[in-house]
């Protein structure tokens, strides 16, 4: 499993740089993935964000889009505003989730 150092840490990410351990997320670590592609987070990136960790922990795999419009409450639109073009793979690499299944 290939690591990275990021901000001084040691994190274990998969070959496209998501994380593959929960456990080593934390909310600094997302401002530097959220800067990494440049998404500078907001309340409305936080609660989707937070959602989509506490449904991964829930569910045992990432939400989609349509999930998180319809469990989650965020407005599929506001995903694209808020992760422009790649919105669940960008929500997920910040989360610190996996990838979402079908998501190329």
């Amino acid at each position: 499993m290939p690591a990275t150092t990021i901000n001084g840490r040691e994190i274990h990410v998969d070959d496209e740089g998501f994380l593959t351990e929960f456990a080593e997320w934390d909310e600094d670590l997302a401002k530097v993935l959220a800067a990494n592609i440049s998404v500078d987070l907001s309340d409305e990136h936080w609660a989707a964000i937070k959602f989509a960790r506490a449904d991964y922990k829930a569910q045992g795999e990432t939400p989609t889009i349509r999930r998180m419009s319809s469990v989650g409450g965020v407005d599929i639109k506001k995903m694209f505003q808020l992760f422009p073009k790649k919105p669940a793979k960008k929500m997920s690499y910040i989360a610190g989730v996996p990838k979402p299944q079908g998501c190329v």
